[in-house]
């Protein structure tokens, strides 16, 4: 495409309706020009298109999933039909062709992934608005205009999901005029504001023109956290647990606990990030970060890391001391660190209230049996022991008078259920193990069942969110804080982040590390977070990649790893600095240039450096000898290829054009030792070809020696933990070595952590390994997605 100037760009981005300040912004930034332009040429719409089309153009511009660029015309007819009218529907369709690689669209599939053809008329929209504002009449009343109209949103979306956002807002706001009439002196007073924290400074050197502001998205799509409820809403019903021989329970708060939780927490949202210490965190509990601590920020409330330390056979301190380290990491700062052991004589007492109560007795029976009888649905022969000798048995289980394996103290729920998670659960277990936090004051250790729920309630925890694989066990959760007449928080479960081409399960990644598939829980091939840190990667990238999958109880997607590739590529395109390295070098003979001569010529740290921001620019050596990439050279030319061949000329980035004159090839006639070119001082020469290079500093003396590792992915298969023989998935080149690649002079001064783009070859991290005598860059992510198309 021939490039346009400025002011046909300019008005192009006025005639589909960018407003002037919008439109200038876009074009300060080459990136989203580029793209925008080639969205309009591709939709035919260079002399203009309604302003809503406009806007979706837009969006497809900036944040259009690059691994289904193949796809992107089919888009565009999609929004030219209005088939596709609203963001909602914009961002469904980026979601399912990000994870559709193939060539083939099914077309039935895309449609009703994004809504096509679900008309929602305003009259749908109007009687939708007034069942939630029926639902919700008391609490607007009271609230008046201070009245979260982000929630009011977000429960209309969910009985209308493909509704123009638009006109929700509008009928909303009509109906809370209809319902409150003009705004008194009252509602106009302003709350007073909390000062705003400043966010932490950080080393953007690249930015140099101003981010670019997107078209006005909806409130839910800005804030994902609209669907949760507030602390004072949880007086409603939570769940109703069903049982084989009584009465529905229908499980919620009584005003009286409701008041009291209120009264301790100040109505502020409440939140904690569980983690076991067993192990390091990985991908996975960066969306479980993003969701616990990400709320209670948005909500101004507080979240705490709560370690759930009931198992002390499989805790370590290393794996406490690396979960505070990455929270801090990954950006979230816990409202306090607290323990499930903590807690543990709360529990204790608790337990004993709970046998008081009928709703406990210790069992003998051992694991298999436990398993055989459940499998019957029959109950313990130890089910219906007095109250009291439960009671004396469970104090001998606490004073170590009972055997490992030989009683268990069990809840008395329910073995007939239609839900295994009520067939009288464990509550406490014998171990004689000493805990890493509670020391050896403890032989009996309560279960996750019987824990987590007892000890969020004890927190006061408002909002307790987990993985969809808890939600049949939340009919345990309320029946024992409903028997021991607790205050019951808020549960709601999301769906698991499930990345390809790894394996996420603790176990699984566990076995790779004890048995050396893999060095490390940092190794940079894990999604740990550990791994991934090591690997390059950082936090913000992460974040990004998870609030852009958002917020769903879908359980059946499989994130394709290259979306989260792209939002790595996006950061570090920004803020890493580029250098040249060679891989596999090549040596080049100059012959026309004086055999003692170096000259110091200028690179650019950044595209799009200015001439006279010297901080752009580092300084490259070039001499007589320099050196090329293996495979930059071929002893055979063709038309497609743009490298260096005999008699052909290409240009040395940054330098000038040379020319192959000659070529060394050793006794087999096919190995190349050594080439020989001129250069063009003049570059009167234009090649097509652009090679990176590196050329000794001084005469005789080698460039500088870095060892590369170039990662990929662990796996070959897309979903490895579904495979019998997992481990023989294993990407044989998921790790490849390059022991002395060359690198320009200025690379010297690298720190552990700081991250490059090598030029034509993909974004480089400094790795712990590094010496000072030889540094160590571990490959973060490559330019371009190679397994958009057809690769894996």
């Amino acid at each position: 495409m021939v490039k346009e100037d400025n002011s046909n760009v300019l008005d192009m981005f006025l005639k589909i309706g960018l407003d002037e300040k919008t439109a200038k912004n876009t074009l300060a930034n080459n990136k989203v020009t580029t793209n925008l332009t080639a969205v309009i040429h591709e939709a035919a719409v260079t002399d203009g298109c309604d302003r809503a089309v406009g806007n979706l153009l837009y969006t497809v511009a900036t944040k259009f999933p690059a691994n289904a660029l193949n796809h992107r015309p089919t888009l565009l007819q999609y929004i030219l039909s209005t088939k596709i009218r609203n963001p909602v529907q914009l961002e469904a369709a980026f979601a399912f062709l990000s994870a559709t690689v193939s060539e083939n669209l099914k077309v039935h599939d895309f449609e009703e992934a994004c809504g096509v053809g679900v008309e929602v008329s305003k009259d749908d929209i109007e009687r939708s608005v007034n069942e939630v504002f029926e639902e919700k009449k008391n609490n607007i009343l009271e609230q008046r205009y201070r009245t979260n109209v982000g929630e009011l949103f977000a429960h209309v979306r969910k009985k209308l999901p493909w509704a123009d956002p638009k006109v929700v807002k509008e009928v909303i706001d009509l109906e809370l005029y209809k319902l409150l009439g003009e705004r008194t002196a009252a509602d106009n007073e302003k709350p007073v504001k909390k000062k705003k924290e400043k966010p932490a400074k950080t080393e953007d050197k690249a930015k140099a023109v101003e981010e670019t502001p997107a078209p006005k998205q909806s409130e839910e799509e800005l804030n994902p956290y609209l669907i949760f409820p507030s602390p004072e809403e949880n007086y409603k019903v939570h769940t109703e647990v069903y049982f084989s021989d009584r009465p529905v329970l229908r499980v919620c708060n009584s005003k009286e606990l409701l008041e009291k939780h209120l009264k301790v927490t100040g109505g502020k949202v409440q939140t904690r990030f569980p983690p076991e210490p067993n192990g390091y965190l990985h991908i996975g509990h960066a969306k479980a970060m993003f969701v616990d601590f990400g709320l209670a920020k948005e909500r101004g409330g507080g979240c705490y890391l709560r370690f759930d330390d009931t198992n002390p056979e499989a805790e370590k301190k290393e794996y406490i001391d690396h979960i505070k380290e990455i929270v801090g990491w990954m950006g979230w700062e816990p409202f306090k660190i607290t323990y499930t052991s903590d807690y543990f004589q709360d529990l204790y007492e608790l337990a004993v209230e709970l046998i008081r109560r009928g709703h406990a007795y210790v069992d003998h029976q051992t694991p298999d049996e436990v398993k055989e009888y459940r499998e019957k649905k029959m109950n313990s022969p130890w089910r219906d022991r007095p109250i009291e000798e439960s009671l004396r048995l469970f104090d001998e289980m606490k004073r170590g008078m009972i055997d490992e394996g030989k009683a268990t103290l069990r809840m008395k729920q329910d073995m007939q259920n239609d839900n295994v998670n009520m067939y009288d659960l464990i509550a406490y277990r014998i171990k004689f193990t000493p805990h890493p936090h509670a020391g050896d004051k403890w032989c009996i250790y309560p279960s996750y069942d019987y824990a987590h729920c007892i000890v969020d309630s004890l927190e006061n925890i408002t909002h307790s969110l987990c993985t969809l694989e808890f939600e049949t066990r939340r009919a345990s959760y309320y029946w024992l804080l409903d028997a021991l007449s607790l205050y019951q928080p808020f549960v709601w479960e999301y769906s698991r982040l499930n990345v390809s081409n790894t394996v996420m399960s603790k176990r699984k990644l566990n076995r790779l590390v004890t048995d050396k598939w893999v060095d490390g829980w940092d190794d940079p091939r894990l999604m740990t977070l550990a791994g991934l840190r090591r690997r390059g990667v950082t936090s913000t990238a992460i974040n990004a990649f998870v609030r852009g999958i958002g917020i769903t109880r879908s359980d059946c997607s499989m994130i394709q790893l290259s979306r989260l590739e792209y939002h790595i590529r996006e950061e570090l395109n920004k803020t890493a600095a580029r250098t040249l390295v060679v891989l596999n070098p090549l040596k080049v003979v100059i012959t026309n240039l004086e055999a003692g001569l170096v000259m110091d010529l200028d690179a650019k740290k950044w595209p799009e450096a200015p001439a006279d921001d010297t901080l752009s620019f580092y300084k490259v050596p070039f001499s007589r000898v320099v050196y090329i990439d293996r495979t930059d050279f071929r002893l055979k030319d063709s038309k497609d290829y743009y490298g260096l061949a005999p008699g052909k000329s290409v240009l040395l980035r940054y330098a000038y054009p040379i020319k192959c004159t000659d070529v060394i090839l050793a006794d087999d006639k096919e190995t190349v030792l050594e080439i020989r070119a001129e250069y063009d001082p003049s570059k009167t020469i234009k090649p097509k070809g652009v090679l990176h290079w590196v050329a000794e500093p001084s005469p005789g003396a080698d460039p500088l020696k870095v060892e590369v590792r170039l990662f990929d992915r662990l796996f070959r298969s897309e979903n490895p933990a579904e495979l019998d023989d997992w481990l023989g998935d294993l990407n044989p080149e998921s790790k490849v070595v390059i022991q002395n690649a060359y690198a320009v002079p200025s690379v010297r001064t690298a720190a552990l952590g700081d991250r490059f783009q090598f030029e034509r070859l993909g974004y480089f991290a400094v790795d712990k390994d590094s010496t000072s005598e030889k540094l160590v860059f571990n490959r973060t992510v490559t330019l371009r997605d190679s397994y958009a198309k057809g690769g894996k």
